[in-house]
């Protein structure tokens, strides 16, 4: 079967919400890592197959197919297509599965996959007008063949990372401690200037907004998300504002353009699991990934887990006992913040420059997403 190869990879900083971020247009936050993947392979736009966005939250500002407009915005040839997809918040790394599979199949060389989410512009949540909690009304309601199979239950992140939490013991001091460790390691990162390879500004924006020294005195005082449970806004991804993209290549396209591999996509699948719990899925997914590969978490070089809460890390990491030294090396979207539908993106790109700076070999990615799914994918650094 024929190689995918990933020759390039940027992002934008993550902003915060209403931060640096938040007056740029999605589309024109979209054009930035695009315009950057463009210039830096050297490599004319109109030579480009597709290009693939993950994006949730399509309306508004985020409509009307923003792979395609961001393109066009980022000066790319008009003759290129793109596709807007929506796998939650795993839908950046999907867009790189669906780039690989279209080069491993034969029918394209060139493709540019990646995501944008401007959180500030489209907020993703809101009241629960069933139950007055923060997330999502049960967008099932009056559907009787779900209702057969799930109830009338609320189905929201919100109540899935609680029952998780509940299934596997773990406490407040628990996600907490795990949340610090994600800003130390995030703030660590910047001033060691691990991220200034894989960053394009975007106007002053130059780094990311979201790592701050943790304070655990004033994480003890915030309010659970939902009463009597144990996560707060300081063990959860942050609401944020960014984008990325990275350049997917065939080996013809490689020796046509002159492209240097900088990674090879050795593994990509996808799996889901108990939709209420919504967010244990990485588990499976990387249990069968690893089953497929005949590899072990041993023998990555570098993991990236999202983090969506700290749950649905410490969960992964008690079932599958990863060497946490390994995993999140510089930080998560606790710290690091979590623009929805580019962060599976991001992650790639972090995921190539940690393996790229360390000397690693192989690298592997997932994150759980809504409806109960998560994505793997494992990549070989180049030599």
């Amino acid at each position: 079967m024929p190689e995918a190869y990933i020759v390039d990879a940027v992002r934008t900083p993550v902003g915060r919400r209403k931060g640096g971020l938040s007056t740029t247009h999605p589309v024109d936050l979209a054009a930035v890592p695009l315009g950057a993947a463009i210039e830096r392979t050297g490599v004319a736009s109109e030579e480009f197959d597709e290009v693939i966005l993950g994006c949730i939250d399509q309306v508004g500002p985020q409509s009307f197919d923003i792979a395609r407009t961001a393109w066009l915005a980022a000066g790319g040839s008009e003759a290129v297509p793109g596709t807007t997809i929506d796998r939650q918040c795993g839908s950046g790394q999907q867009a790189v599965h669906y780039a690989a599979q279209a080069v491993m199949s034969g029918t394209s060389d060139l493709v540019v996959a990646g995501g944008v989410q401007s959180m500030s512009s489209v907020p993703l949540g809101w009241a629960n007008t069933a139950t007055g909690d923060l997330g999502f009304p049960n967008p099932f309601a009056g559907a009787e063949s779900w209702t057969r199979r799930y109830g009338e239950q609320e189905i929201s992140q919100f109540r899935g990372v609680e029952l998780m939490a509940e299934r596997w013991g773990f406490t407040r001091d628990d996600v907490e401690t795990y949340a610090a460790e994600s800003h130390r390691r995030a703030i660590a990162a910047w001033a060691a200037g691990d991220f200034d390879d894989e960053i394009v500004p975007v106007g002053d924006v130059t780094k990311d907004e979201g790592p701050r020294e943790p304070n655990r005195a004033k994480m003890a005082e915030l309010e659970p998300v939902r009463p009597g449970g144990i996560h707060t806004a300081a063990s959860a991804s942050q609401v944020s504002d960014g984008a990325a993209a990275l350049v997917i290549a065939s080996a013809d396209a490689v020796e046509k353009f002159g492209l240097t591999p900088r990674a090879r996509i050795h593994h990509l699948s996808a799996r889901g699991d108990d939709p209420v719990q919504m967010l244990t899925a990485p588990i499976r997914a990387t249990r069968r990934a690893l089953e497929r590969t005949g590899m072990s978490l041993e023998d990555m070089d570098a993991i990236e887990i999202n983090e969506a809460f700290a749950t649905v890390v410490l969960a992964w990491a008690h079932e599958l006992e990863p060497d946490m030294s390994k995993v999140n090396r510089r930080g998560g979207a606790i710290a690091l913040g979590h623009p929805i539908g580019a962060t599976g993106a991001r992650l790639m790109t972090t995921l190539l420059h940690t393996l790229e700076q360390t000397g690693g070999r192989f690298g592997l990615q997932t994150m759980c997403e809504g409806g109960g799914q998560a994505n793997v994918t494992i990549i070989e650094r180049m030599d």
